[in-house]
C-alpha cells in the first residue's frame, strides 16, 4: 500500500487497531474502567488482575520492556511498515495509550485522509470490533475510513497458526506416543452480544440495543480453528483430533458464552488422552489471556486432571503474519470491509 493513495483517497494510512494494558500496576482500576466502559469493579476484582498481571511481569514501576502485548503489536506495525515499504503504520489502543483518538488525531495532524483501518483482532465481534469501529469513526471526522471488520478466513493468517503448531504437537505426540488432541480457544464474549431479538437485551445493562442478527464471532472463531487444522492433515492430524473452547469468560459476572476451556479439558481426559496442545486462535501475541490465563490457569487445571499441557507459541513476529497483514491491507485478501466512509 503506497503512502499517497488515488487522488480520491489522497493521503492513505494504515492503523492497527489493539486492546491495551497498563503500564504499571497501580494504573490498573483506571484500566478496567476503561474496558467497561467507566463501570466500576469490586476491589477484589482490581486485585486479582494486579496478581494475575504481576505474574506475567508487570510491576509498580515501568520495565526495560513494555508490557508484551503494546512490545509486540509496537513490533507488528514496525514489520508491516518494513513490508509494505512506504508510508508509516500507526497504531492504536482501545482501552489504553496510545488511545485511538490520539492517534488519529495524530494521523490528521500529518495529513491523512484517507485511513485503512485493522483490527488485531481477525473474528468479527459487535463486542471488541464493533467497539473498536465506533471508536476509529467517533475521532475521525473529515478523513475517509476503510474499515476492516473480519479477515478470520484468511488462508495466510491460517498458516502462520499452523506454522507454530506443527512442531509443538510432533513434541507431545513423540513424548507420549499418541496422537495428542489440540485444543483452539478464542476469548470469550458476553452472551448478550450475540443473540438477536428481546433475547440480546435480557440481563443487559439499560440502553443495549436489540440485535437484528446473530454475532459472527463464534461461527469466525471456530472457522479459522477448522483452517488451522486442515492445513494439519500433512503431518498426521485428523478431525477427530481438534476440540474448540471460549476462554476468558470474565470474572465481574454475568453469562459468558462457552464451552469452556475447563469443561474442555474434562472432555478430553474422560476420552483417555494423557495431553493437550492448546493453540488460542482469537489472538495474535502474547498478553496475558496467554501468559497467565493458559501458560498459569490452564496448564493447572490440566495437571488437576493428570493431563500435560503444551501451548503453540504465540505469533507475535511471525513473517507469515505480517504476510497476512499484508494480504488485509493490499486487498489481495478480501477481508469484511465496511464500505469507505467520511464520519459526519
Amino acid at each position: 500500500m503506497s503512502d499517497e493513495g488515488s487522488s480520491v483517497k489522497g493521503k492513505s494510512a494504515v492503523l492497527l487497531l489493539a486492546h491495551g494494558t497498563p503500564d504499571v500496576l497501580g494504573e490498573m482500576a483506571e484500566y478496567l474502567s476503561k474496558v467497561t466502559g467507566g463501570r466500576a469493579l469490586p476491589d477484589e476484582v482490581v486485585k486479582e488482575l494486579q496478581h494475575r498481571y504481576a505474574l506475567i511481569g508487570l510491576r509498580e514501576t515501568p520495565g526495560l520492556e513494555a508490557p508484551p502485548l503494546t512490545k509486540w503489536t509496537m513490533t507488528q506495525a514496525y514489520l508491516l511498515e518494513q513490508a509494505l515499504g512506504a508510508g508509516k503504520v500507526y497504531v492504536g489502543m482501545r482501552n489504553w495509550h496510545p488511545y485511538i483518538a490520539d492517534v488519529v488525531d495524530e494521523m490528521r495532524k500529518d495529513g491523512v485522509t484517507h485511513i485503512k483501518a485493522v483490527c488485531l483482532a481477525p473474528q468479527n465481534s459487535r463486542t471488541s470490533v464493533g467497539l473498536y469501529r465506533k471508536a476509529v469513526l467517533s475521532a475521525a471526522t473529515g478523513i475517509e475510513v476503510e474499515f476492516v471488520a473480519g479477515w478470520a478466513e484468511s488462508p495466510v493468517l491460517a498458516e502462520a497458526f499452523a506454522d507454530k503448531l506443527r512442531p509443538v504437537w510432533a513434541e507431545a505426540c513423540a513424548e507420549t506416543g499418541q496422537r495428542v488432541p489440540v485444543l483452539f480457544t478464542a476469548h470469550s464474549v458476553p452472551c448478550r452480544t450475540i443473540m438477536t431479538g428481546e433475547a440480546s437485551v435480557a440481563g443487559a445493562r439499560p440502553g443495549t440495543p436489540v440485535q437484528d442478527s446473530p454475532d459472527p464471532y463464534p461461527v469466525e472463531a471456530k472457522r479459522t480453528a477448522q483452517m488451522v487444522a486442515e492445513r494439519m492433515a500433512a503431518v498426521g492430524f485428523l478431525e477427530k483430533y481438534w476440540f474448540f473452547a471460549f476462554q476468558s469468560q470474565g470474572i465481574s459476572g454475568g453469562p459468558w458464552i462457552g464451552p469452556t476451556v475447563e469443561d474442555t479439558l474434562k472432555a478430553i481426559k474422560d476420552e483417555g488422552h494423557v495431553g493437550v496442545v492448546m493453540q488460542p486462535v482469537g489472538f495474535l501475541c502474547d498478553h496475558v489471556e496467554i501468559l497467565y490465563d493458559i501458560d498459569i490457569a490452564f496448564r493447572e487445571s490440566a495437571r488437576q486432571l493428570g493431563l500435560k499441557l503444551w501451548r503453540a507459541e504465540s505469533l507475535n513476529d511471525s513473517k507469515i503474519l505480517v504476510q497476512a497483514m499484508v494480504d488485509v491491507v493490499s486487498g489481495q485478501y478480501k477481508a469484511t470491509v465496511d464500505e469507505v466512509m467520511v464520519p459526519a
